[in-house]
């Protein structure tokens, strides 16, 4: 039976993945710029499937959206050609994106549910639809001097009535059926309190079970010696923070926070209890159980090579940007991308377990939380891999890669200041070449140009890539999947 096939009772199987072998690289899209051609300038900063899995998003660096040209049968999924092929290569926006969440009923199928939220900067949060652009709706934050605010952070809540949107000290609540004003949120009493959850809200994710309501949000402010920068909040109490997470750090002691800004959030799937966070300018990925004690973190999982010792060998990217993770709708696999070009996959059903419920025996004094490492890692791009994202349907990994680089720009511009110098010293030159019998030559003006252009950012690889975790008999034998009308 293929992956994310039905089993013969009716019930949805996850995909199955091939971890004993290096995947294969199945297909490789390269980003056009405007002209049609390849733009070093143009790569994707974030990709997501659409939830139906019938087509890929990315959020690029030249303020558009671009669909990823993937076969359809390479996706495994039937869909009329018509529908694939109307779908615009490009949306283009009015200013910079800063985050985009799908519908999570989105489905090429119906017309009606396929869309996305969009946050673009100094502009309301857009409803666009994914067919062609068009805006739906908007949900507009406004600040106290009347200036559209734009959030950093967009997430649904799991009965897709209500769209959270997380900005400076606060969240604002949309109802999606009724789009202008929400309701705000405040994180923190006041700018100058200490309480509460401090800065910009940056992540926002949702558990996946229906009943608990949970939601948590971290923030771009590092973790202060006295409060964490993830906290776990309720739908139900509104914005009274549930509980913060704490990080094992040996200088400030259990119960505070990572010291960096969080990138992304994420639960697990399978066991909602499980939540991960990545942070910028770290290597490593944090999971909590929020069943426990949450003043330290369950696990940690990190790509950065371990000395004999076990101990982890002090090496942070010497990059801003942010690298996404993804765990696959099984919970068994996370998989994130490195700012060299690498891919990594942790096992996550190796996962410590500390016990069931609020009544587990606690490790008495435990130093460090257990630190795990790939069982598998491979050469992905060329480039920083921004994101990778994990099919919903079948065993497919999708990565894209890019980041800015100003070495070709300051070479030329080298070269040109290099040249300017040349010229102006021939000038020196001949003035004082004249023979000393001889009246000094006037003195020649020479014009020296400086270059007052930009330095321009390149990228190295702007490519997105699908890799298959099949095994060689699903691969060849799998029927392609029906996409839910």
């Amino acid at each position: 039976m293929s992956a994310g096939m039905q089993a013969g009772n009716g019930a949805w199987m996850p995909p199955v993945y091939d971890m004993t072998r290096t995947p294969e690289e199945i297909h490789s899209y390269q980003l056009l710029g405007e002209t049609g051609v390849g733009d070093p300038s143009v790569f994707a900063r974030l990709a997501k499937w659409c939830p139906d899995g019938s087509a890929a998003l990315a959020q690029c660096e030249d303020r558009t959206f671009r669909f990823l040209q993937l076969p359809a049968e390479l996706l495994g999924i039937t869909v009329e050609s018509t529908l694939s092929a109307s779908l615009p290569r490009c949306l283009p926006q009015s200013a910079p994106i800063l985050d985009y969440a799908w519908y999570p009923a989105a489905s090429i199928r119906n017309p009606a549910s396929f869309c996305l939220v969009a946050s673009i900067r100094e502009c309301p949060v857009k409803l666009l639809d994914a067919s062609d652009g068009r805006l739906r709706a908007s949900y507009k934050i406004v600040d106290h001097r009347e200036r559209h605010v734009a959030p950093h952070s967009l997430a649904f809540n799991p009965s897709v009535n209500r769209l959270y949107c997380g900005f400076e000290d606060a969240i604002e609540v949309f109802d999606v059926n009724r789009p202008g004003e929400g309701t705000r949120l405040h994180t923190t009493p006041s700018k100058k309190s200490r309480d509460g959850l401090k800065g910009i809200i940056s992540a926002l994710a949702f558990a996946p079970d229906m009943s608990s309501g949970l939601y948590a949000a971290g923030t771009l402010s590092p973790s202060s010696p006295t409060s964490s920068n993830i906290a776990l909040f309720s739908e139900d109490t509104g914005e009274a923070p549930v509980m913060f997470l704490g990080a094992d750090d040996r200088r400030g002691g259990a119960g505070y926070g990572v010291r960096a800004s969080v990138s992304q959030l994420m639960f697990n799937p399978a066991r909602p209890h499980l939540l991960y966070a990545s942070f910028r300018r770290m290597d490593s990925i944090y999971c909590w159980d929020i069943r426990a004690d949450v003043s330290r973190p369950l696990e940690v999982f990190t790509t950065a090579p371990t000395s004999t010792s076990g101990e982890e060998r002090t090496r942070r990217p010497a990059t801003n940007q942010r690298m996404r993770f993804d765990i696959d709708y099984g919970g068994r696999w996370l998989s994130v991308g490195d700012q060299d070009g690498g891919i990594s996959v942790f096992d996550l059903a190796a996962q410590s377990d500390p016990g069931q419920g609020e009544n587990a025996p606690q490790a008495q004094a435990a130093p460090r939380a257990p630190r795990a490492t790939p069982i598998m890692q491979f050469d992905g791009h060329r480039d920083a891999v921004g994101s990778v994202g994990f099919h919903p349907l079948r065993a497919l990994l999708l990565s894209v890669s890019g980041s800015r680089h100003f070495e070709k720009a300051a070479s030329v511009a080298g070269e040109r200041s290099g040249s300017d110098d040349e010229v102006e010293e021939s000038g020196i030159a001949g003035a004082s070449s004249a023979e000393p019998d001889q009246s000094p030559a006037p003195a020649v003006a020479v014009a020296v140009t400086i270059s007052r252009e930009r330095a321009q950012p390149v990228a190295h690889d702007t490519s997105a890539k699908l890799w298959c975790f099949e095994r060689g008999a699903e691969r060849a034998g799998a029927g392609r999947l029906q996409v839910p009308g």
